[in-house]
C-alpha cells in the first residue's frame, strides 16, 4: 500500500478554529464515509454520542459504507466496535493495519515497518534530537523504553532499550490485549508480531518542529506524522498512510475517490483528507487541516461528523438518490 499524496509541509501551531462553515455538497452521491476517531468522531471524553451513533446507522441503511480510519491500534477500538456495520472493517495504526471489528479486532491486513529500517530511524532521530525516547507498536501490543511516557500501561509490555525491542530475535509476550491471547481465541493472524508503528517522544521540542526535524533527518526511511498535542511522532513504513490504505479498500469495492467523504482534525489525517473527493475539518482541527479541506464542520464535541452525515442523507433523500 502506498501513500496517496505528497508529504505535507510543516504545520502551524494548533488552534481552535472559528465556527463551522456551511458544508459543501459532494459532487456525486457518496458511497463511503471515512472518519478519524479522536478529536473527530469521539467527544473529548472518548465517547460516541447518541446522535453520532444514529447518523452512522442511518448512513449504512442508506447504502453508504462507513470506515473508521484512525491512528489507534486494534486493541483500542472497543469504543466504536459496536457501531461498525456491514463489512466490519476499520483502518488502524495510520493505515498500517486493517482490522475486523466483527471478530474482536482481528488484524486481517498489515503493512509493517521493517525492523532494520526502524533501527536506522532510531539512530537518525537520536542524532538529530538527543533525548528522544521510543516505543514499538507490534501487532500484539506496545513495548517501550523506561523513559518513554506510556499513555496507557499494558501489563504485557516489555520495558527495555529500543535496541532490544527492535532486535531480530525479539519475542513479544501475548498479554491480555494481545492477538490470540485468550484461551478460546483464534491463532494470531501474524504470529511473528511485526512492527506496525514506531513512536518517538521528545520532552522539550515543540510538536510540529519535532515532526519537521524528524522528516528532515529520516524522511527517506519511513513515514512520519503526528496526532498528539505533545511532541509524539508516529512512524510507519515508507509510503504507509491512512490515505493509501483507504484507497486500497475503496479500490477493492469499486469506489472512486470522488465518492468518498472524509473527516479529520490532525496532521495524520492530511493525506486522507487530500485524497477524498469531499473532506471536512472539524472546528477544533489543526490549522493545516483547516487549510487542506474542502469544508468545515462543527467540533468533535458538537457532533460535527453527525451534522454533515445528516445533511448528506437529507440531500440524497430530496434527490431520491438514497439507496435502500
Amino acid at each position: 500500500m502506498t501513500d496517496a499524496s505528497a508529504t505535507p509541509p510543516r504545520a502551524a501551531e494548533p488552534a481552535v478554529a472559528p465556527g463551522p462553515a456551511v458544508p459543501p455538497e459532494p459532487a456525486v452521491v457518496p458511497r463511503l464515509i471515512a472518519t478519524d476517531l479522536d478529536g473527530t468522531l469521539l467527544h473529548d471524553d472518548k465517547t460516541v454520542s447518541e446522535r453520532t451513533i444514529a447518523a452512522l446507522a442511518a448512513a449504512e441503511r442508506a447504502g453508504i459504507e462507513v470506515f473508521f480510519v484512525t491512528g489507534r491500534p486494534a486493541r483500542w477500538m472497543d469504543v466504536v466496535s459496536d457501531h461498525v456495520h456491514g463489512h466490519g472493517l476499520a483502518i488502524c495504526a495510520n493505515g498500517a493495519a486493517v482490522v475486523d471489528l466483527h471478530r474482536g479486532g482481528r488484524i486481517v491486513e498489515v503493512s509493517p515497518l521493517d525492523q532494520a529500517l526502524a533501527r536506522e530511524v532510531v539512530d537518525a532521530l537520536r542524532s538529530a534530537a538527543p533525548g528522544t525516547s521510543f516505543a514499538v507498536e507490534r501487532t500484539s501490543g506496545i513495548h517501550y523504553e523506561p523513559q518513554y511516557p506510556p499513555l496507557l500501561l499494558d501489563p504485557a509490555a516489555v520495558v527495555a532499550p529500543v535496541e532490544k525491542l527492535l532486535a531480530d530475535d525479539f519475542v513479544a509476550p501475548l498479554g491480555p490485549d494481545g492477538a490470540g491471547s485468550a484461551a478460546d481465541a483464534e491463532p494470531p493472524a501474524f504470529p511473528d508480531q511485526p512492527v506496525i508503528k514506531l513512536l518517538a517522544h521528545h520532552p522539550d521540542l515543540e510538536p510540529d518542529a519535532f515532526l519537521t526535524l524528524a522528516r528532515s533527518a529520516a524522511g527517506d526511511l519511513a513515514s512520519f506524522t503526528r496526532s498528539s498535542p505533545t511532541a509524539l511522532l508516529e512512524i510507519s513504513g515508507p509510503g504507509v498512510s491512512k490515505a493509501g490504505t483507504l484507497a486500497h479498500c475503496c479500490a477493492e469495492r469499486g469506489i472512486s475517490r470522488e465518492e468518498v467523504v472524509a473527516f479529520g482534525d490532525m496532521p495524520n489525517d492530511l493525506e486522507m483528507l487530500s485524497w477524498a473527493g469531499t473532506s471536512y475539518a472539524m472546528a477544533n482541527a489543526h490549522p493545516e487541516v483547516l487549510a487542506a479541506t474542502t469544508g468545515r464542520t462543527a467540533s468533535n464535541n458538537e457532533d460535527g461528523v453527525a451534522l454533515v452525515i445528516e445533511r448528506i442523507l437529507q440531500r440524497c433523500a430530496e434527490r431520491g438518490a438514497a439507496r435502500p
